[in-house]
């Protein structure tokens, strides 16, 4: 039986976060895997993208072209901000008909799309943990997901800049360190000394 896009979403959002609420503010210019993202600016790309696609399972347009400050402009709740938008976003996408037909300016299949927000819900925890020195661990439901579809969208991700080319991954790695190198990053990867 295929389990709907919005349980995973709950299932991602509770292992999130967690890792959201411990983070530091004098963190939040650490580096991270993302090359590119300072703690914060994943922070901010993690809270966009997930406002956003609430957008996208309505059916409504969603801009990705710039992303604002959303710490700044919350201030001190963003924390809690990013609970309540979890929530939202998976209420978004249990409404009736959300997964079927398709949306978003690429007009890809519902589905998929949730895919790609569940993606980031499941890997940008890990890098706001490794910057941060957290522990985390991905509910295991999400990773066995999104095994397949990740494999089918990572040319289109590498085409795109959103995946970086495949990561070596050692003997024996589990299913989600297989994933985030298929995304383009190393599951070893830890904060620069000093960093």
């Amino acid at each position: 039986m295929t389990t709907k896009i919005s349980e995973l979403l709950e299932a991602a959002a509770r292992q999130a976060v967690p890792v959201v609420r411990d983070i530091g503010d004098g963190r939040l210019g650490a580096p991270t895997p993302c090359a590119d993202y300072t703690v914060r600016d994943l922070l901010n790309h993690l809270l966009h993208v997930v406002i956003g696609f609430q957008a996208l399972a309505a059916r409504k347009e969603a801009d990705f072209t710039t992303t604002p400050d959303h710490l700044a402009r919350i201030g001190d709740g963003w924390r809690d901000a990013f609970a309540e938008e979890t929530a939202r976003l998976a209420e978004a996408w249990a409404a009736p008909g959300a997964e079927e037909g398709r949306t978003g300016a690429m007009d890809l299949p519902a589905r998929t799309v949730g895919h790609m927000i569940l993606l980031d819900l499941t890997t940008h925890p890990w890098d706001l943990a490794r910057a941060t020195g957290q522990d985390f661990t991905p509910d295991p439901g999400c990773v066995r997901e999104l095994a397949a579809p990740v494999a089918e969208m990572a040319p289109m991700g590498r085409r795109y800049g959103a995946f970086g080319e495949p990561a070596p991954v050692p003997d024996g790695a589990t299913d989600f360190e297989k994933l985030l190198a298929l995304t383009g990053r190393d599951p070893g990867w830890t904060p620069p000394a000093g960093g």
